[in-house]
C-alpha cells in the first residue's frame, strides 16, 4: 500500500489572500486541491483557471483540480495550461468518461473520476 497524501482544500481560503493560505499549508500537505464549481453541475461556484494559475505560481506542489462543472472536456486544457496536476471529474456529466480520462492523460496529467 501506497503513502496517504494529504491534499487540503483551499476553498475556505481568503482569496484575498491565497498566498497566506498556501504558505499555511507548505511542509505539512503533499497536494493543493481545488475545488471547480460552475454553479450548473452544483449550485455554488467557486474560481476557475486564473485563480488555478495563480495558485500554481506560489507553490511547488501538485495541484489537484477537482471538476464540480457539468463540461469538464471542454475546460480541460485550460485547467493543464493554467497549471493542474491531477484533473479529477463526476463520472455523470458525460456518457465517455474514457474520452475524458484520455484527453488529460494526453496532455501529461495524471486523471481520476470522481463518484457522487
Amino acid at each position: 500500500m501506497g503513502k496517504v497524501k494529504l491534499a487540503p482544500s483551499i476553498l475556505n481560503a481568503d482569496f484575498r489572500d491565497l498566498r497566506s493560505a498556501i504558505s499555511h499549508i507548505e511542509g505539512i500537505a503533499d497536494v493543493v486541491h481545488l475545488d471547480i464549481m460552475d454553479g450548473n453541475f452544483v449550485p455554488n461556484i467557486t474560481f476557475g483557471p486564473l485563480v488555478v494559475k495563480a495558485v500554481s505560481e506560489l507553490t511547488d506542489m501538485p495541484l489537484d483540480v477537482h471538476l464540480m462543472i457539468a463540461h469538464p472536456a471542454e475546460f480541460v486544457e485550460d485547467f493543464v495550461l493554467a497549471g493542474a496536476d491531477w484533473i479529477s471529474f463526476h463520472s455523470e456529466v458525460t456518457r465517455h468518461p474514457g474520452e475524458i480520462l484520455g484527453l488529460v492523460r494526453k496532455l501529461g496529467k495524471r486523471a481520476g473520476i470522481v463518484l457522487n
